[in-house]
């Protein structure tokens, strides 16, 4: 292996495996070590990565001097605790989604961040979808004017072997809950970006078709600090998997995306609005993967943030979506859960 100034492992090998793409695939980093409990994923990530030392005990992932960088992607609840060890042990940390499944659990890993200096970024990856760039420009710039609604809908589809596998997903203890903890929060981490801090959460949830303990639809009114207001659904409910919806409606124009895909841009004051649509269509339309045939040296998905990752270390930075700025979407879901549970609103200080 060519070694290079920035060692990087990965624990857990489910959706760690687009990590471990990732860092194999990086110009700035060596995937040194990969870490799981599992001997099967192991095997496969040795055929996968050759030279990549495996490891079944975390302590001695942590203890490896080679491992700068460690993305923790274990079951959502073990997300603080193996962060903390991490970095308590020197090492940076890039966390899946959600960081933890509560805000309290959530902090402790900004707190050990603070205090031992090192690293830690949030996989919220769909920030940097191309059609984001522009959705936020409008906003920021002024475009879209004020914001008055948004409409955000995860409408999924996971049949029952879904749950079953792993034992985990559908749990409050493990999981933090079903559809809009583990599907959506990626969807409320971009709501809470695009509209602005919450003020209050009116919900209902229910179990409508799998054997699970939490839920597999929820339905919320959100109420924005700002004045704006939102429906936000999620479920995993709806055969085959339907959209992720994302809509921007304020007094100078409304956006429609459907996941990386740009599907409405209408501005008031545009010089030319047809144009101006027409071109954001051509641009946006199609989603990442036409971006990325147009610009192929840019990363999306995992690509991107684990490269953002391996930068902030190389640059001595901050990674992109710190845990302060991931505690929010957290906290947002734990506040849609207790007002379903109580039938009450739920209200932000």
């Amino acid at each position: 292996m060519n070694h290079k100034n920035i060692g990087y492992a990965v624990l857990g090998l489910g959706i760690g495996m687009a990590h471990a793409d990732a860092a194999w695939a990086s110009p700035d980093a060596d995937l040194v070590a990969v870490c799981d409990i599992n001997p099967v994923r192991l095997q496969k990530a040795a055929a996968k990565y050759p030279g990549v030392t495996l490891y079944d005990q975390f302590d001695q992932l942590i203890a490896d001097p080679r491992v700068d960088i460690i993305s923790i992607c274990l079951p959502s609840a073990m997300h603080a605790d193996f962060a903390v060890r991490a970095m308590e042990a020197g090492k940076h940390v890039l966390i899946e989604k959600p960081i933890d499944i509560t805000p309290e659990r959530a902090i402790l890993i900004e707190e050990v961040r603070i205090r031992t200096g090192r690293k830690a970024g949030v996989v919220h990856q769909n920030r940097f979808n191309a059609n984001m760039y522009p959705i936020r420009d409008a906003i920021d710039s002024g475009k879209l004017g004020k914001l008055i609604l948004g409409t955000f809908g995860v409408k999924w589809y996971r049949e029952q072997s879904y749950y079953d596998n792993g034992g985990w997903r559908g749990t409050w203890e493990m999981d933090g809950g079903g559809s809009l903890m583990n599907q959506a929060v990626h969807t409320v981490d971009l709501m809470q970006w695009l509209m602005g801090d919450v003020a209050s959460v009116t919900s209902t949830m229910g179990i409508y078709n799998h054997d699970i303990k939490t839920e597999d639809m929820t339905a919320s009114l959100i109420q924005f600090k700002n004045g704006a207001a939102a429906t936000f659904v999620s479920t995993t409910c709806a055969y085959p998997g339907i959209s992720t919806e994302i809509m921007l409606y304020g007094t100078g124009g409304s956006v429609e995306a459907d996941a990386d895909t740009l599907k409405i841009w209408k501005i008031k004051n545009a010089p030319d609005e047809e144009a101006e649509e027409q071109k954001m269509l051509e641009l946006y339309g199609e989603g990442n993967l036409a971006c990325m045939m147009r610009e192929p040296d840019r990363l999306f998905g995992h690509a991107h943030v684990v490269a953002d990752m391996i930068a902030a270390v190389r640059d001595d930075r901050d990674p992109e979506v710190m845990p302060a700025e991931a505690i929010k979407s957290v906290a947002i879901v734990n506040a849609v859960y207790r007002s379903a549970r109580t039938g009450k609103t739920v209200y932000f200080s």
